[in-house]
């Protein structure tokens, strides 16, 4: 199966979240709670002059019908590109179905995994294309 490929905006977008993650986990480190890494990680975008949303509902639409109990991205920058943060000791194969899921109802192409529990967050930054 062959994709288009991303957008320049996506693309910028992708680095700049690339850089946010190194510059959060370089400052803070591993081993702390989900929410300190969201709150500095959307810093850092802002920082960086990108337009985001937190914990945004994404309500899922079946045989016509809108069903709120959907799911939520923790970040969504620039109505582009979502973002899955985790600070996990170890990677589960349910995260990556959950930004495939996010991407697929959202009609978004990229997203980002990002644990930052992790020694070098590089090891911890998976990108996700649709």
């Amino acid at each position: 199966m062959e994709f288009a490929p991303l957008s320049d905006k996506e693309e910028s977008i992708g680095k700049a979240v690339v850089k946010a993650a190194y510059a959060v986990h370089s400052a803070l480190g591993p081993s702390l709670l989900e929410n300190v890494y969201e709150v500095c990680f959307c810093h850092e975008l802002g920082k960086r002059g990108l337009a985001f949303q937190r914990q945004v509902k994404v309500p899922i639409i079946y045989d016509g019908l809108k069903f709120d109990e959907g799911l939520r991205l923790d970040v969504l920058i620039e109505d582009s590109v979502i973002c899955e943060l985790k600070a996990a000791e170890r990677y589960n194969p349910v995260f990556l179905a959950q930004i495939l899921t996010q991407l697929k109802l959202t009609g978004k192409r990229l997203g980002y995994l990002i644990n930052f529990n992790v020694p070098l967050i590089k090891n911890g930054i998976k990108r996700v294309i649709r």
